[in-house]
């Protein structure tokens, strides 16, 4: 008898419900979009928690009433979602406010304040303004600063992925793997830190607001009575809380060790490997807990990402946004098709893709050199593509240099690797095969190979990728193209900020 996984991807703009086989076929998809957030001042982003409810219950309902057949052979449900939304719950798990999403940028005006002996360890070894970004950037922080009757009332503080599993299993309890946002946890051990430990100094939350945890890839709980009549999922059905969603595409494009990367081109672009050594490509930064079993994904992020093409598209592109509408195709295709009028290196324009700074260097702001009268805005698009790829690269040579392992394939996946010439640029700039698979849901993927793991219809992570998950042809690099690139990193990238970090600092300052 045929057996199927129903994965549930909550993103930022969107959830999906997708029907998996054990091969890795897509049996049915359903999607709901939905706005990612509001703002009711400039910084925030909010988001009813409600959304994120109702929109499963419409994705799971739908996806019942127009494949029952699929439906009905559903052996489990397995969960992946955003990382790092914060929602309040008090004791009797009614929703307190808002969600914070994770895009939120409102800060405290000052720190929480750490013990003075944490002070001192944290500027001798040179983390003082790390931790200090992280302790004002902590949204239970600004809670308590500035809501703290809704602090006061919070019994459980939790992220978007402990609140869904909580509404479809009844128990507050989330899979360890996710805990992956401003919260004292500890990836090395899967558990949540001491309270003496630095980390709990950055992030100071009460032990009784934090969520119990369970280790990744086993079952987290059945659906409830109450999840089944809202969603019109099998009461008693298998649930399993599989992982964030980078940890889930990683395991979606196959990337299980050190010699893939996986690169995530979404709104908060990334590059993950898989590895069973706990190590640190930044300093003091440490690798996420994967959303395997004593496996590891070290991670370079650029905060921003592909969140900067609907940047540019609202900026700068109304009338490729037009003539989409008109063509009944999407902005993107246009503007990528225009991308091959421009030279690879953007005829001297160099970007730094900076528009939200990372946690180890707080200063960063964004930057464009280079201008001179031969630019247009389709110069600037594809700076946008090449500036995110060069700070990939520089995350790719960090863990590279850690793992003392050389990557030989980049695994493509999130919205901008739908686009061939967006793959080409990326082989180029790697100078090495890129690789995509046979699906872009590839989060969703990931979390129905977690569940077919967890239900025990395979009897590893290896052998369910290889029966889930099938690589394309690969894109292979230019060598002329990939010489220019070469040059333009080491030669101007890899230099620029440095030179620019003064400035920053200056410009920090004058913030604050």
């Amino acid at each position: 008898m045929e057996e199927y996984i129903l994965s549930i991807d909550c993103g930022t703009q969107s959830i999906r419900a997708i029907i998996f086989d054990n091969n890795g076929n897509i049996i049915s998809k359903v999607k709901e979009n939905f706005e990612p957030y509001y703002s009711e001042k400039a910084g925030y982003a909010e988001q009813k928690v409600n959304v994120y409810w109702e929109s499963l219950c419409k994705v799971v309902n739908k996806t019942k009433d127009i494949y029952k057949d699929a439906f009905d052979k559903i052996i489990g449900v397995s969960l992946t979602t955003q990382r790092d939304t914060c929602i309040c719950l008090d004791k009797e798990r009614n929703v307190l406010r808002p969600a914070i999403v994770w895009m939120d940028q409102r800060k405290l005006s000052t720190m929480k304040p750490m013990k003075w002996y944490y002070t001192f360890v944290t500027k001798l070894v040179g983390m003082y303004e790390t931790a200090h970004k992280l302790n004002i950037s902590c949204a239970a922080h600004w809670i308590e600063k500035n809501q703290p009757e809704i602090w006061a009332k919070t019994d459980k503080f939790v992220f978007l992925s402990g609140y869904l599993n909580y509404k479809l299993c009844g128990t507050v309890i989330d899979n360890a793997s996710n805990q992956v946002g401003h919260v004292p946890f500890k990836h090395k051990t899967g558990e949540w830190e001491k309270p003496w430990s630095l980390k709990s100094q950055f992030f100071q939350i009460d032990r009784k607001k934090l969520i119990a945890l369970k280790e990744p890839a086993t079952i987290t709980g059945k659906i409830t009575k109450e999840a089944s009549l809202a969603t019109g999922l099998k009461e008693g059905l298998s649930f399993v809380s599989a992982g964030s969603d980078k940890a889930c595409e990683t395991i979606g494009v196959g990337c299980l060790d050190n010699s893939k990367a996986s690169i995530s081109l979404g709104s908060q672009a990334s590059v993950q490997t898989t590895t069973k050594k706990y190590y640190e490509a930044v300093p003091f930064i440490p690798p996420f807990m994967a959303a395997i079993p004593g496996r590891y994904n070290p991670e370079i992020q650029i905060y921003r990402g592909y969140w900067m093409i609907s940047w540019f598209k609202e900026q700068f592109a109304k009338e490729e946004c037009q003539d989409a509408f008109k063509l009944g195709v999407s902005p993107e295709q246009l503007l990528n098709e225009r991308v091959k009028e421009i030279a690879p290196g953007c005829d001297g324009l160099i970007l730094q893709p900076y528009w939200g700074s990372g946690i180890k260097s707080p200063e960063a702001k964004g930057s464009i050199i280079g201008f001179s009268d031969v630019h247009t805005r389709i110069h600037l698009y594809r700076a946008i593509i090449e500036g995110i790829g060069f700070g990939l690269l520089e995350g790719v040579k960090a863990i590279e240099k850690k793992s003392k392992t050389k990557v030989q394939t980049i695994m493509l996946s999130g919205g901008g690797s739908q686009s061939d010439i967006i793959a080409q640029i990326t082989a180029d700039l790697f100078n090495k095969p890129v690789r995509r698979v046979q699906t872009f849901e590839t989060s969703a993927l990931g979390a129905a190979i977690v569940g077919f793991v967890a239900l025990n219809r395979f009897n590893s992570f290896e052998e369910a990728v290889r029966n889930m998950v099938y690589e394309s042809q690969p894109f292979l690099p230019d060598e002329k193209n990939a010489k220019i690139y070469h040059d333009l990193f080491y030669d101007i990238y890899k230099k620029l900020y440095n030179k620019l970090k003064p400035f920053y600092k200056k410009m920090m300052k004058k913030e604050e």
